[in-house]
Parts: structure tokens; sequence; C-alpha cells
């Protein structure tokens, strides 16, 4: 808990100012929120980001907004992954900056990052460097990115917490509702009904979304090509795989693959 004080510490200490943080400061800290909006990047692997009611998938050159007060925890395993924190100012402003989403990093964005590299620490109102992390800010509403879109709902039943962590350690096998339906000694109805009223999604949505975020670990980890990629979470047909990781992450694997570093 003193780690955590320390963090809302720092992050809220001078209200008005932009504060830039380089250190994984975050990581596996309890839930907590800041009275300040957080722009996170993350390089290198895959960050999770925890709130009570998902969990959010952070790939390699993408960011994600978080608004002020938005209760959330970070995790992550990669130890090469390196995380950039830019903690601003709550204020009056338009819709984006009121709703949690994740981004690709653009061109833009990423040579103002560049430029900016070496900051450090507390920048207030009148500094350059104050204006130029506003213009900044004012960037992310004005790309009009696509959402990144793996998000998987989270919750407490134990029944269905099982049912999941079974479906995650057997994902390379030709898993169906009926199948995993008779391991739990359910109906497939009631299986239906279960993910339905607690994480309010389908079995086939769960297991897809599941599928691709193993394979965009695979992706970062390993140097499997697509082919065994595809083959190692459950796909029998590449091309489907191929389709299904572009409809949740916006590109295709191949492309995932060159933008890991």
């Amino acid at each position: 808990m003193d780690s955590l004080r320390q963090l809302i510490n720092r992050v809220d200490r001078h209200p008005g100012s932009i504060l830039v943080m380089r250190q994984q400061t975050e990581q596996r800290l309890p839930a907590h929120h800041h009275d300040k909006a957080q722009l996170l990047m993350v390089y290198g692997g895959i960050a999770y980001l925890q709130t009570d009611e998902k969990d959010f998938y952070i790939p390699s050159n993408h960011y994600i907004w978080i608004p002020a007060h938005y209760p959330h925890n970070l995790m992550f395993n990669t130890q090469d992954l390196y995380i950039i924190n830019i903690y601003f100012p709550a204020q009056q402003s338009s819709a984006f900056y009121d709703e949690l989403g994740i981004y690709p990093v653009s061109k833009l964005l990423a040579e103002m990052l560049l430029f900016s590299e070496k900051w450090q620490g507390d920048y207030c109102a009148g500094s350059w460097e104050f204006e130029f992390l506003t213009t900044l800010k004012g960037v992310l509403s004005k790309e009009n990115l696509k959402k990144f879109s793996i998000q998987l709902p989270t919750t407490d039943d134990q029944r269905l917490n099982a049912i999941t962590d079974n479906i995650r350690n057997r994902l390379n096998e030709d898993l169906s509702l009926d199948s995993i339906a008779q391991w739990s000694g359910m109906s497939v109805r009631s299986l239906t009904r279960l993910f339905q009223t607690k994480l309010h999604i389908t079995f086939v949505q769960y297991l897809k979304m599941l599928r691709i975020i193993r394979a965009m670990e695979l992706i970062k980890d390993t140097d499997l090509n697509m082919t065994q990629i595809a083959y190692a979470i459950g796909y029998s047909n590449i091309a489907a795989f191929s389709n299904n990781f572009q409809q949740l992450t916006n590109m295709r694997p191949t492309e995932f693959r060159l933008k890991k570093g």
C-alpha cells in the first residue's frame, strides 16, 4: 500500500501540471485511480489493464487513454516491455477523453514522443514543454483512429472461472460448446445462459478473443510462423485465423509481427 500511496501522491501532487513518467511504476499495484487522466503507451510486449468489469489488452505500439478517476491496475509479464505514462490535469473536453480506449500509436504521435523522449517529471503551465504536451493530447482526438477491440469481460462466478481457465489451457484443441458443456457437467443451454448472464458475451466470442490474445503473445514471444501459430491456438484454417485476427486487432497477423518491436 505504501507504493500505491507514493504513486498517487506523485501523480496528483501538482494538480495543474502534466507529469511524464517512464518507469514501470504501476505494475501489480492494487486497483487505484488518479485525479489526472492518463495516457499509457506500450512498446515491446503486451500489457493488461484490469478494471472492475473487463480486462483490456494493450499490444506493443498501442496506447490506452484512461480518464481521470477511472479505477484500474496494470499487469504485464514481459521483461522487455517499455511503458511511457503521461498524466494530464482533468479538464472539460471532447467525449473522446471521457471514455477509456485503446488505439495504435500513429506515425505523428510516435514522432512527438521521440522528440520528447528525454522528458521526465512535472511540467507546468507557461512552459513550452507543457504547451507541447497539451498539443500532443489534442492530437489524440483528432486522428479518428479505430479502437483496438479485445476486451475480455470478467466475473466472480467460480463455476465460470473454472470453465474459462480450462478453455485457456486447451486453446490448441478443437473446442466446442458441446465439449465444454460435457467437461463442466452442464447442459449446452445452461452453459450458454451462464456466459450470457455473467459475461454478456457468447461462448464463441469469448473463445475467439482468447485465441487471438494467445496469438499475439506467440507472435511477440516466439519465432513460430503464422501457420504454426494458427495451429497452436486451434485454427485449422489459416485464412479464418487471419480474418479473425484482423477483425479484433485492425491488422493482419503479419502486420502485427512487424509492429511488435
